[in-house]
């Protein structure tokens, strides 16, 4: 019976910190791992810490970007919307369209910090999306669609005219959705057949990051949201950070995100977030570890 251990490295063998990495994380990952990983691309919460974001993703093949809002709390990251703008400096839309990370792009919409409030001001939000649609039309962005930044989980009861006032965003159009309270597959399936047009894509938020579920039961909510919706229609967020020391949150370590990776190889896989947990020892360790361009 195999022990499990890493292999021991020839005697006089000097290996490299990526083959010593690797080897590290033989246990638990050899016997389900594919050869190659992949990681679809990132989401970018813009922040006061993260406007400029900067960092080498692309060696992870990451080449879609999903911008988690373009205007929050009534103040916007982008010029012309007839929004009040966001405290100088803005983001670099131009050199932002240049990086080899973000050669799609999904575009957030209109939002709010506070959940609770943004669920009470959805025809608000939906009016401030409509401008920044029409803002952002001559961006230098390659547009590949929408996201509408009010999150979704079956403990909330909409207002009935939801259907109808994302009828007016246009498509390709993605919405994310979690499951706070753990209801199951199931329940979740129910609020997004009655409330979610049908051409309406969805983001699932997996929790581990959060420590809601492994991942393993996380790729059960995606079997079952890509056999009822389509997989056309099914992304799923993979929290890339995990709960602090005293407080907030620090970015994951490889050896805890690569089993998100290895459950969702199936699906379009983004992380949470790039500029704020995918930082470059972190890069250089999934890489290390086989996460690569596809």
């Amino acid at each position: 019976m195999d022990s499990g251990l890493p292999r021991t490295p020839p005697r006089g063998r000097h290996l490299t910190r990526r083959q010593v990495l690797a080897a590290a994380m033989l246990p638990w990952s050899a016997a389900a791992a594919p050869a190659a990983r992949r990681l679809t691309g990132m989401v970018w919460q813009p922040s006061r810490q993260t406007l400029q974001p900067r960092g080498n993703w692309a060696q992870l093949g990451i080449r879609r970007l999903l911008v988690q809002w373009t205007a929050v709390d009534n103040l916007s990251f982008l010029p012309h919307a007839g929004l009040a703008l966001q405290p100088p400096p803005l983001p670099d839309w131009d050199r932002i369209a240049g990086e080899p990370w973000a050669q799609e792009v999904i575009v957030g919409l209109a939002g709010l910090h506070a959940e609770s409030l943004a669920r009470a001001a959805l025809p608000a939000l939906v009016a401030q999306s409509r401008a920044l649609c029409v803002a952002a039309a001559p961006w230098p962005l390659r547009i590949g669609g929408w996201y509408f930044p009010v999150e979704i989980d079956p403990g909330w009861q909409p207002p009935a005219d939801l259907p109808e006032l994302l009828n007016t965003l246009p498509r390709p159009l993605w919405v994310s959705v979690y499951d706070s309270a753990n209801q199951g597959p199931h329940a979740l399936l129910a609020w997004i057949e009655r409330w979610l047009p049908t051409d309406v894509g969805v983001l699932f938020q997996d929790g581990v990051g959060v420590h809601a579920r492994e991942p393993a039961l996380a790729r059960k909510y995606l079997m079952q949201l890509g056999a009822r919706l389509g997989r056309a229609r099914v992304q799923v967020i993979a929290e890339a950070f995990r709960p602090a020391p005293g407080g907030g949150f620090r970015s994951a370590t490889a050896q805890e995100f690569l089993p998100q990776l290895d459950a969702y190889q199936d699906w379009p896989i983004l992380a949470f977030d790039g500029p704020h947990y995918l930082n470059e020892a972190l890069i250089q360790d999934l890489v290390a570890a086989g996460v690569r361009p596809a």
